[in-house]
């Protein structure tokens, strides 16, 4: 008879527990970060893109948001709502890209760790790992498109938060949020362990680092930001 004896893994934090799965990246320093500087409130109407293991969802679910949580990854959706299931709360998960399952939905918070680190021409790697952080040449291909539709989706006064690495460009992040109509400001900033992948990549990232971030040689740290656009109420607006 064959069996398997590959056992459960299982992420525990802040009185919550997640299981991991394969294909799923598990939470890192990141997602942390992000999930520690997302102020969800009572009643508010939460989306956020790329759920991943629904980390942020179930916690923001557990804080007493109403939250909707979309991932281009099956096994993510899947996942999501068994840990939602696990932790006693209920999270709309939806499989879809960006907007694309909430056509038409307006919520109070919008809100994404997404894939961020900048990946040259042609060295796009597929496996679970580096997909979760493939951004694009910049770094900036997802985080575009979520940037661009979120006025769209945003109640007046609703906020869209994402993090981004410092070699992103804090002043790049600040004029894509104007040029959208949001009213950008940051929220919270940590020193990180440089990402592993990062490595592999640290010329093309340098070329990119118009604000000079990364350290001379091999550096061992990075800057993170979590950075917050908020869309104008009517009252303001006019």
């Amino acid at each position: 008879m064959a069996s398997s004896d590959a056992g459960v893994l299982l992420f525990a934090w802040r009185g919550a527990v997640f299981r991991v799965a394969g294909g799923v990246q598990p939470p890192k320093a990141g997602s942390l970060f992000f999930c520690r500087h997302l102020a969800a409130r009572p009643g508010e109407r939460v989306l956020e893109i790329g759920g991943g293991l629904g980390l942020a969802a179930v916690l923001m679910a557990r804080a007493g948001a109403a939250v909707v949580a979309t991932d281009v990854v099956p096994e993510a959706v899947d996942l999501i709502r068994v840990n939602a299931a696990l932790n006693g709360v209920t999270v709309d998960a939806r499989l879809g890209d960006c907007y694309v399952p909430v056509a038409g939905d307006r919520f109070d918070l919008i809100c994404t760790n997404p894939p961020q680190m900048p990946t040259p021409p042609g060295r796009a790697r597929t496996d679970p790992t580096a997909a979760a952080d493939n951004g694009g040449v910049d770094g900036w291909e997802i985080l575009d498109r979520v940037i661009r539709g979120a006025p769209g989706h945003l109640v007046d006064g609703g906020r869209l938060v994402f993090t981004i690495f410092a070699f992103l460009g804090r002043k790049t992040a600040f004029a894509k949020l104007e040029a959208a109509g949001l009213t950008p400001s940051i929220v919270a900033s940590e020193t990180q362990a440089f990402p592993r992948i990062g490595y592999e990549r640290l010329d093309h990232i340098r070329a990119l680092d118009a604000e000079a971030t990364v350290a001379a040689g091999a550096p061992t740290t990075v800057e993170r930001f979590v950075i917050e656009g908020t869309r104008a109420s009517s009252r303001q607006a006019r």
